[in-house]
């Protein structure tokens, strides 16, 4: 999203790390990307790392969460990272997160409601769907917007024992789920890799197609899923609609893909 704006500052970010060498490229790097980082630093657990296998341009992940699973609420609430919270208006937490301190999740959720701004959190993993199903429903009505692919999409519908694996129709049934605050209406939004993202919003389901890629040119999906939430919102927060979001959500996604690693060209090219 960072890159996206191009706009020294514009988003912030709060998370876990450790007192090490990897923590201090978080903030080096973060802060040299123009995002302004409050990072709760842990004594004892070192910075998480994940390693990558990457096979035919597709990707598997095993993580070691470490210092990012020990983030405590108590760190959000201190003045100068709760100003960090009332500055904003726009919200941004994936839904892994739910496993590390759903308190946290739930005071940002709160403030957003109260004070009109706009709140957003991704499925993030079909195991989320899962197993923090009652965490997950806790704060879904003050979702305004709900992120996720396809398979994330079904685990859901299934463990509500909604019938149906089809898309559009779990997109549509999530964007009606009930709401916190009537501030905003829910708007669902499913990616399904190379098929078009599928848009629940107001009783009725759009889908809008994905830029084509030859398969020569995919060299590394890792971080397609939140490239394309970031590509979203840089334009939902210049109050773009949501045919424009979308658009800047497949830009930056795609960009992403014909990388390796996380990585991208200094600057955008989306207009």
């Amino acid at each position: 999203m960072q890159w996206m704006l191009q706009i020294p500052g514009a988003t912030g970010y709060m998370g876990c790390i450790g007192k090490d060498k990897f923590g201090e490229e978080m903030k080096k790097n973060s802060t040299a990307a123009g995002v302004n980082v409050h990072y709760l630093e842990d004594e004892s657990a070192p910075t998480g790392t994940c390693a990558v296998c990457v096979v035919g341009g597709e990707r598997s992940l095993i993580a070691n969460l470490s210092a990012a699973n020990c983030y405590k609420s108590e760190h959000l609430k201190r003045p100068e990272n709760w100003a960090l919270v009332e500055k904003a208006k726009y919200f941004y937490i994936a839904g892994f997160f739910l496993t590390v301190s759903p308190d946290s999740i739930q005071l940002v959720a709160e403030h957003a409601a109260a004070n009109n701004k706009v709140f957003s959190m991704n499925l993030s993993a079909p195991f989320i769907c899962e197993f923090f199903k009652d965490v997950q429903e806790k704060v879904l009505p003050y979702m305004d917007f709900v992120f996720g692919n396809e398979t994330e999409a079904r685990t859901f519908a299934k463990v509500h024992g909604w019938e149906t694996d089809d898309v559009a129709e779990i997109a549509l049934k999530i964007s009606q789920w009930p709401k916190a605050s009537g501030t905003y209406k829910r708007i669902t939004v499913i990616t399904q890799g190379a098929d078009p993202v599928v848009v629940a919003e107001d009783g009725k389901v759009k889908q809008f197609p994905v830029i084509p890629l030859p398969k020569e040119k995919l060299v590394d999906t890792n971080g397609a899923g939140d490239a394309f939430v970031g590509g979203f919102l840089s334009q939902l927060v210049r109050g773009k609609p949501v045919e424009v979001c979308v658009k800047a959500g497949c830009y930056a996604s795609n960009v992403i893909i014909q990388r390796s690693g996380c990585t991208y060209p200094e600057k955008p090219e989306f207009n």
